[in-house]
C-alpha cells in the first residue's frame, strides 16, 4: 500500500510555516548568546566541597571582583561552569578564594582576538558548506530534465536546509533566554553535521525519484509518493539510530558535549521531517503551478 504523502501537502506547509514563524520570532526577539569562543573570555569549572551555592549566592560572592558579568551553569551535585569576562591570574586567585572550598576542574582564557577570529572563521566555514551542497545538487542532479529542471531540485533542497538549522537555533534562542545557554563551537560543529545530515535524506529522495522518472509511469505525483514509501523504512531508521547516540550522550555524557548532542537531536528530527514532508510535497506543488502557469 502506497501512503499518499503530497495529497496533504497543504497541511505540511502550514505546520511548516508556523514552527519556521515561531523560530523566527524567537531568534528575533531573543536573539543568540555567542559563547566565549567568538566574544573571548574566562570559564571556569569547580566542584564543591560540601554543598553547591545557589547560583545567586554564587554571583553574589563574586560581585566585588572584576570578572564582569558571571554566568553560572551547574554541573552535577556538587559542580559549576562559571562563565565571565577575561580575568588575570590574580583575579583568577581570587575568585576561588571567594568561592572557598573548591576543586578547580578546568580553566580557559581566549582574549577577544581569538575569539573574534573564530567567529569570522566559522562565517566562512558555513558559508562554503552551503556553497559545496548546492553545487553538489547541481550536478548530481543535472541530467535529470523532466518534468522539472535540476536547479529547481537543488533549490527546494536549500529550503530544506534553511528550515533544518533554524530549528536548532530558535532552541538555543529560547534557551539562551531563559537559562544563559551560549552557542559554542561544538554546536557550531552540530550544525554542521546537521547540514551534511538532512541534504544527505534529501538526496536520497530525490535519488530514487530520479530513478523512478526512468523506470516507472505515472504522474509526477504517484512517482513522488513512490519514492517517500520506497525510503520512508532507510529514513526512519537511520534518524533513529542517530538519535539513540545523541540522546545517550546528552543524558548520560559530560557538560562539553551535552549542548552538542542537543543540536544533533533538533537537527536530525527536522531534517527527517523535511526530508519525507516538505522537500518532496515542495517539487510537486512546484510542478503544478508550473503546468498551471504554462
Amino acid at each position: 500500500m502506497t501512503i499518499r504523502f503530497t495529497k496533504y501537502r497543504l497541511i505540511y506547509f502550514i505546520f511548516s510555516l508556523i514552527i519556521v514563524g515561531g523560530a523566527l520570532f524567537s531568534l528575533i526577539s531573543f536573539g543568540l548568546k555567542p559563547g566565549i569562543d567568538f566574544t573571548g573570555g574566562s570559564i571556569l569549572e569547580v566542584e564543591f566541597q560540601k554543598e553547591r551555592p545557589t547560583n545567586q549566592e554564587i554571583v553574589e560572592k563574586l560581585s566585588g571582583l572584576e570578572t564582569g558579568t558571571v554566568y553560572v551553569q551547574p554541573v552535577g551535585d556538587k559542580g559549576a561552569i562559571l562563565r565571565m569576562n577575561d580575568i588575570s591570574k590574580e583575579t583568577h586567585k581570587e575568585v576561588l578564594n571567594e568561592l572557598g572550598e573548591v576543586e578547580e576542574r578546568k580553566f580557559e582564557s581566549i582574549g577577544p582576538t581569538i575569539g573574534r577570529e573564530l567567529k569570522e572563521k566559522t562565517n566562512v566555514v558555513v558559508v562554503l558548506a552551503l556553497l559545496s551542497i548546492v553545487i553538489y545538487i547541481a550536478l548530481a542532479f543535472r541530467k535529470v530534465q523532466r518534468p522539472l529542471r535540476s536547479w529547481q531540485y537543488g533549490i527546494v533542497s536549500v529550503i530544506a536546509l534553511f528550515h533544518d538549522i533554524l530549528i536548532p537555533l530558535a532552541v538555543f534562542a529560547v534557551l539562551g533566554k531563559l537559562y544563559n545557554i551560549e552557542v559554542t563551537i561544538p554546536v557550531i560543529t552540530a550544525l554542521l553535521a546537521v547540514l551534511g545530515y538532512s541534504i544527505n535524506n534529501t538526496v536520497v529522495v530525490f535519488d530514487r525519484v530520479r530513478e523512478n522518472l526512468i523506470k516507472k509511469d505515472g504522474t509526477f505525483e504517484d512517482i513522488m509518493d513512490l519514492s517517500l514509501n520506497q525510503t520512508l523504512a532507510r529514513q526512519i531508521n537511520t534518524s533513529l539510530t542517530t538519535l539513540f547516540v545523541s540522546a545517550a550522550i546528552f543524558f548520560l555524557g559530560g557538560e562539553t558535549l551535552k549542548y552538542f548532542a542537543l543540536t544533533l537531536i533538533a537537527g536530525i528530527i527536522a531534517g527527517t521531517y523535511s526530508s519525507v514532508f516538505l522537500a518532496g510535497p515542495l517539487l510537486v506543488t512546484w510542478y503544478r503551478l508550473r503546468r498551471k502557469r504554462d
